[in-house]
């Protein structure tokens, strides 16, 4: 008597970002329907294209306004090219991610199907990681797309590879920030015009009114009004500033490279007080990725909670 035994085909587990998206239904449906049809591809292709226009013009502005030679003002050229396309990306993150998100939940509340949402059993994290993860990959994948149009300043020169690693790393926090908050808001009203309202403002106060708050801190510090004989306040005040301004996209990278370019630095740099003493501080986009991913876990935990109560 013979037995046979069947054969169970062994199946790789996919990478971890790819099996924690396919085990969450939410983030598969919406990124299948975000990337189903020509739309999506579209928008990529006009996005690049948009982009590189951007970085050429750059390039002939400089080079009409300079008589130089470009073998001698390569290095100036890539860091302008390079700052530009990083800023318009960082003006996409700020204003155009959160459309993403902020109407994520209530929009589902608008069209009375939040409720097929619960019908599913899936649980209120689930939903709220789903809808944000969909919303993310998009964003992240046109930042993607533009890495090469930042690495063309190499051929400049000008730019180290340190300068381009940590520009992705703070659009990606800024990302992610500026997503939990779009929705946060989403799931704590009702209506997706006042999610954009909240969300926007929030934005606009985070990259306008936070920097001149920190200019104003400046203005003020002890080394400006001449308090040189009160060391721990000028302390206080240098970690005070280095505080506010990390806390904003455009100044938190604005202060990492001109500390890369000063000290050489990418993790921390070194402040002379006016009695000679050294003082360490971390640099601006470490603060600022401690910062936004610690703001973006609490506002998730809450928006969590509040989609639990959420009453139909």
């Amino acid at each position: 008597m013979t037995t046979t035994s069947e054969q169970t085909p062994v199946i790789k587990p996919p990478p971890r970002l790819g099996r924690s998206i396919r085990r969450n239904p939410i983030a598969l449906k919406e990124l299948r329907g975000r990337m189903r049809g020509p739309r999506a591809f579209i928008v990529l292709t006009v996005y690049v294209v948009l982009m590189s226009l951007f970085a050429v013009i750059l390039y002939l502005i400089y080079a009409a306004s300079s008589s130089i030679t470009l073998n001698t003002t390569g290095g100036v050229i890539g860091k302008i090219i390079f700052a530009g396309v990083v800023a318009i990306e960082l003006f996409l993150v700020c204003f155009v991610a959160p459309a993403f998100t902020a109407g994520s939940i209530s929009g589902e509340r608008e069209r009375r199907t939040f409720h097929l949402l619960r019908t599913t059993l899936l649980p209120a994290r689930r939903i709220v990681v789903g809808k944000l993860i969909s919303a993310l990959a998009y964003i992240i994948l046109l930042l993607a797309v533009a890495i090469p149009l930042q690495s063309l300043a190499f051929l400049m020169g000008g730019i180290t590879v340190e300068e381009v690693v940590l520009s992705v790393e703070i659009l990606i926090v800024t990302a992610i920030g500026y997503g939990a908050v779009g929705i946060f808001f989403s799931a704590l009203t009702r209506r997706t015009l006042v999610a954009s309202i909240l969300t926007y403002t929030f934005a606009l106060m985070v990259t306008i009114a936070l920097p001149l708050g920190a200019g104003i801190i400046g203005l003020f510090s002890p080394s400006s009004i001449g308090y040189y004989n009160h060391p721990v306040a000028e302390a206080v005040v240098s970690y005070l500033y280095t505080l506010v301004a990390a806390t904003n996209p455009v100044s938190a990278a604005v202060g990492t490279e001109l500390i890369l370019q000063q000290q050489g630095s990418a993790f921390y740099y070194t402040e002379v007080l006016s009695n000679g003493a050294i003082l360490p501080m971390l640099s601006p986009w470490v603060v600022f990725t401690v910062f936004y991913l610690g703001l973006a876990f609490i506002l998730v935990l809450i928006t969590v909670n509040q989609v639990r109560h959420i009453d139909e």
